[in-house]
């Protein structure tokens, strides 16, 4: 098996793995999931068995990688002197974050990343099943579910 240079494999992806990650971690911790990623990518990539499809492979990672992020912060305690008061539901957050975008992040992680690589990445059923470790029917309920959660909060 013959693996393209790994910075051809960079060049290729890395918009759309960088929006991916933005969408799965948020803004503030996008490039922290991103360099993550492709430092894990670039330490297993001499090692890959299968070259058929890299583009889910790196998305596979990043997903893992955001995953890894919100699972580390349930974790971790952060210190105030006061508790915040709850901020009333905005269409726009003060940091130029969507309310969409925030209720995509809220969804399970197979939902997430299915309704991200499907409605902005257009990634194939098929292709989506890999990077979800899933059969292509169950990448396309994942998509299914993600966005009917979305619309039942918007609609609501």
């Amino acid at each position: 098996m013959k693996l393209p240079p790994f910075q051809t494999l960079v060049e290729e992806h890395r918009v759309d793995l960088y929006r991916f990650c933005v969408v799965t971690a948020g803004r503030g911790d996008a490039d922290d999931v991103f360099q993550e990623s492709w430092v894990a990518a670039l330490r297993a990539y001499p090692k890959l068995r299968r070259a058929d499809n890299l583009r889910a492979w790196l998305f596979r990672i990043a997903q893992n990688k955001a995953i890894d992020l919100h699972r580390s912060r349930s974790r971790r305690a952060v210190p105030v002197e006061q508790l915040p008061e709850p901020a009333a539901p905005e269409r726009e957050r003060l940091d130029g974050e969507t309310e969409l975008w925030a209720g995509v992040r809220e969804l399970p992680a197979k939902q997430r990343a299915a309704v991200f690589c499907r409605a902005v990445l257009g990634m194939p059923y098929a292709e989506l099943g890999e990077l979800l470790e899933c059969s292509e029917e169950a990448a396309r309920r994942n998509a299914f579910e993600g966005l009917k959660k979305l619309r039942e909060e918007w609609t609501a």
